[in-house]
């Protein structure tokens, strides 16, 4: 009984010295700014709204706080020591990585990067420095790097389920420039969750002992035991062109479950054969950056699916709630007919549903090439395009620049957007807003 008393006094002094902690509110404001920018970024291209940030932004919240749940359950049988000062210093590697570009905000690099550190500062032992500089070599000295990077595979797996569960939901549709300057249609897919941890630590207090040894036990767990809140983001942005956004996510989570298995594997060997540790350090942050170049390079080598084929338009998305979700109508599928008509242009799209203002049907090929035939009455007030966002054609008037997405264009996005409108567009349809240089996990 005393047992669980203390537990639940840790408990809510975690809990209380989490939401005193100002790195939780960052990670939620961070995730806020990024929808905020992704519905910008629609309207300036579609001219709607196909998401609602405010929405989004509690979903991811929500994904977080669950993944945090069952990473710190998890983690309270691998214990680690874990120090305020081991908390800064993780959080002050983050943000210099922020400052360089959004997506090294991971803890697979500020983690990676101090085991490094850590790993070079143990071959020269008697180097203390001086002053603040002391303490701060003191604290990473400290870092318990195996139970860290645990922690970073633990988190990637629950990345991986999330990016399963909710990836595809937040992917954003957009145009921009493919092989030999054509535009197409694409996704990008991003997300960031801020993830709650409470971390069971050794601690010298004079209440109970835990009834089990963690993994990385050790005599101070005799003396008692604490938690300390560590509030973390995890995240990922994708980008594909070639793939249905579904189809991405699951591939996309079954490389971070596997990058996570493999961290998690070095990182228990690394407790026990400690020259492991550098290795392992450095598959946390090479590897996962690995992961980046190589989805790109994917991309790449694919052929778009968000191109319009001869004689139809490929639908690149659906607006919640349009007529056209209401009919079936799938991204990816054709439109080859409306009322009859054969519609290989947008305007001869809209021109066919004028023809019957009130009342249309549609000849559709599925994404198994397959022709389904489609109706529907047509009310006042909807959708003049029925709620389809076609693939883009040689007229579109703007497109997305990819580029690494920076801190500035997250709190400025319409500055950033404007720097890229100037000038007159190309024949080819090119130049309009930016979006951030694809893929990223973790």
């Amino acid at each position: 009984m005393d047992l669980v008393l203390e537990g639940l006094w840790n408990l809510a002094g975690a809990v209380g010295q989490l939401f005193l902690q100002p790195f939780y509110y960052i990670s939620i404001i961070m995730v806020l700014l990024l929808y905020r920018r992704q519905v910008i970024l629609e309207r300036r291209l579609f001219h709607v709204r196909l998401n609602n940030w405010l929405t989004q932004t509690w979903r991811t919240v929500l994904g977080g706080l669950l993944a945090g749940i069952c990473v710190s359950l998890i983690g309270a049988f691998i214990g680690m020591t874990l120090t305020v000062e081991g908390i800064l210093c993780i959080w002050a590697v983050a943000i210099v990585l922020l400052l360089i570009r959004v997506r090294y905000l991971c803890l697979a690099y500020s983690v990676g990067l101090l085991g490094v550190i850590q790993f070079v500062l143990d071959r020269f032992p008697s180097f203390v420095g001086s002053g603040w500089g002391a303490e701060v070599i003191r604290a990473v000295r400290e870092l318990n790097i195996p139970a860290l990077l645990c922690l970073v595979g633990l988190l990637h797996l629950a990345e991986g389920l999330l990016v399963r569960w909710q990836g595809a939901s937040f992917a954003g549709p957009l145009f921009f420039e493919g092989k030999r300057g054509r535009l197409v249609g694409g996704y990008q897919m991003q997300s960031l969750w801020p993830v709650p941890l409470l971390l069971l630590i050794p601690a010298h207090t004079t209440g109970g002992v835990l009834p089990w040894t963690p993994l990385f036990g050790g005599d101070a767990w005799q003396e008692g035991f604490g938690l300390v809140a560590l509030p973390i983001i995890i995240g990922f942005s994708e980008m594909t062109s070639g793939m249905l956004p579904k189809v991405k996510a699951r591939l996309t989570s079954n490389r971070l479950m596997v990058y996570g298995l493999a961290v998690l594997a070095l990182a228990l060997l690394s407790h026990w054969w400690g020259w492991l540790l550098l290795p392992a350090a450095l598959v946390s942050f090479l590897a996962h950056e690995g992961l980046v170049w190589f989805s790109r390079f994917e991309e790449q080598e694919a052929s778009p699916l968000f191109v319009n084929p001869a004689g139809g338009l490929k639908v690149l998305a659906i607006l919640p709630g349009s007529p056209a979700q209401e009919m079936g109508i799938q991204a990816g599928e054709t439109i080859s007919k409306v009322n009859g008509v054969p519609v290989p242009t947008k305007e001869e799209m809209h021109a066919a549903l004028r023809m019957n203002p009130a009342f249309c049907k549609l000849e559709v090929l599925n994404l198994k090439g397959e022709l389904k035939f489609l109706q529907r009455a047509i009310y006042a007030g909807e959708h003049h395009q029925l709620g389809v966002i076609l693939a883009p054609d040689e007229k579109a008037p703007v497109a997305v620049r990819l580029q690494p997405l920076s801190l500035l264009q997250l709190l400025k996005p319409r500055r950033s957007e404007a720097g890229a409108r100037g000038g007159k567009r190309r024949p080819a349809g090119r130049g309009g807003d930016t979006a951030s240089q694809p893929p990223s996990a973790g």
